[in-house]
Formats: structure tokens, sequence, C-alpha cells
């Protein structure tokens, strides 16, 4: 599903969110329901080009894992600072990715390469990335997952697991936050 870049999302006033955050978002790019259908949708096609093949799921924290029940492994990405991406990602936890050797894996994340890179090493049979959201920026980086749920403009977006400096990640819905709200939470 692609959010065209002059789209003006949906009026604040239309959705339920927290009152903390009153006077710290633009509007809602993307509504809960919209993002819980598009999920399923995601989980069937991967489930069906996949197979009954062994599958682990690495789930990049703390954005969450939304598609299907299976094992899954945790690491945690930082690629940002306050809304600047940073040059060097950090990648915290899965001490023993030994365990993913002769697996498949379906990733769940926003930023890949670095972990891909990391994960190779240990030869898994198949890997496959999932993720929720692909940006459209000026400077691509010719990566593009397996599967994703939307591509939208290049917003620095909130909500829904997503969060700027650990605040936001409550919202049930994808928002685009304000400046108001990038001064209050900035580190």
């Amino acid at each position: 599903v692609q959010i065209s870049d002059n789209w003006p999302g949906y009026s604040l006033d239309l959705f339920t969110y927290p009152q903390h955050y009153y006077g710290d978002l633009e509007y809602v790019l993307i509504p809960h329901g919209i993002i819980v259908d598009r999920t399923e949708r995601l989980a069937k096609d991967i489930v069906q080009d996949i197979g009954d093949n062994d599958i682990v799921v690495l789930c990049v924290l703390k954005g969450g894992y939304k598609f299907i029940s299976m094992k899954v492994e945790f690491v945690r990405l930082r690629s940002y600072h306050n809304d600047q991406s940073m040059q060097d990602m950090q990648i915290m936890g899965g001490d023993d990715l030994s365990k993913l050797t002769g697996k498949d894996i379906v990733g769940t994340g926003r930023t890949m390469k670095v972990l891909l890179d990391n994960i190779e090493k240990y030869r898994p049979k198949m890997i496959k990335v999932a993720s929720l959201l692909v940006k459209r920026t000026s400077q691509p980086d010719g990566y593009r997952p397996d599967y994703y749920g939307f591509e939208i403009p290049d917003l620095f977006v909130v909500g829904y697991a997503l969060d700027y400096n650990e605040h936001f990640r409550d919202l049930n819905h994808i928002c685009v936050i304000n400046d108001h709200g990038k001064a209050k939470y900035r580190v």
C-alpha cells in the first residue's frame, strides 16, 4: 500500500489517543484498523510464501512483532538520535545468533543492512525481511524488504510501537510528530 507524498492524513480530532500527547502530533498518517488489517494480510502472504519450513522470527525491538506466532528471538537496533539518523547502527541483544544456522528467517524491522550482514556469517538457509513501513527518501540505500505493509513519504512517524526517544510507542495509530513534540521529548 503506497501513501502519496501529498496525502494530508487524518485529523487528530477523528481519533482517540493519550491526552499527554495533545499538542505533540500533526496528524494520523495510518489509523489502527488499517494497520491491523494490512498486518494480517502480510502474515498470510508470508505463511503462503514460506510454507511449512522451520521458521525463526528475529524481531527487532522495541517495535514489537505483529505478524505470526512462532519461535521468536529478539534484537534491538538503534539508528536514531532524536529525529536524526545516526551514521553507525548499534545492535543490542541477540548474543547467540548461532542458533540461526541453517534456519529460515523472517526479520521484522526498519533498518536491516547492518543486522543482515551480522546474521549472514551464521549461514541461514534463507532470510526474508518484513517491515511495516518503507520510507521513500531522496537518498535510497537500494535496500527493500521482501514484505512491507506501507510505503510512506519521508516523514518521521511515531506510534504503533514506533518511538521518539522512548515516547509515543503507546499510540494505536501511526502519526506524524510535530516540532513541539520533538522539542518536548528531545534528549
